[in-house]
């Protein structure tokens, strides 16, 4: 509940937890442990499913909202805007598609990496960020 409350799993490992004794890097090491246990991933997800419901976008409301400003902009003789929104619509719909081929160095493949961190030599604070933008990265 603490994590649903703060988004932020150091956070809530604090609040739920006596950590006054203990290092930032343990709490944080801890609250990634328990982000990765299954039944505590599963309690999350279930705990937000009904928010991301009831904030869920669709292509039907999006599209409907599109032509309404569509509609909207036609009465106002303000083609311009009209036209816009409804290739808006058009591309949220899938008629337009913009393809682009990526190539590496000389055209070759693409090289990716996966960078190594080490934690053990970042700051407290260098810390607390790399846990936030994991836990973006996760959601």
């Amino acid at each position: 509940m603490a994590y649903i409350e703060l988004g932020d799993a150091a956070k809530a490992y604090r609040s739920a937890y006596r950590t006054e004794r203990m290092k930032p890097e343990t709490i944080w090491k801890r609250s990634s442990e328990l982000m990765a246990n299954g039944e505590v991933a599963g309690r999350i997800e279930e705990l937000r499913a009904p928010v991301v419901e009831a904030v869920q976008l669709t292509l039907e409301k999006h599209l409907n909202t599109l032509a309404e400003l569509r509609d909207k902009a036609e009465a106002l003789e303000q083609m311009s805007a009209a036209i816009n929104a409804e290739g808006l619509r058009g591309k949220a719909a899938g008629f337009y598609v913009q393809k682009q081929e990526i190539t590496g160095r000389d055209g070759g493949p693409v090289m990716l990496s996966t960078p190594v961190i080490d934690l053990g030599k970042l700051t407290d604070e260098e810390l607390e960020v790399y846990g936030e933008l994991t836990e973006k990265i996760r959601n």
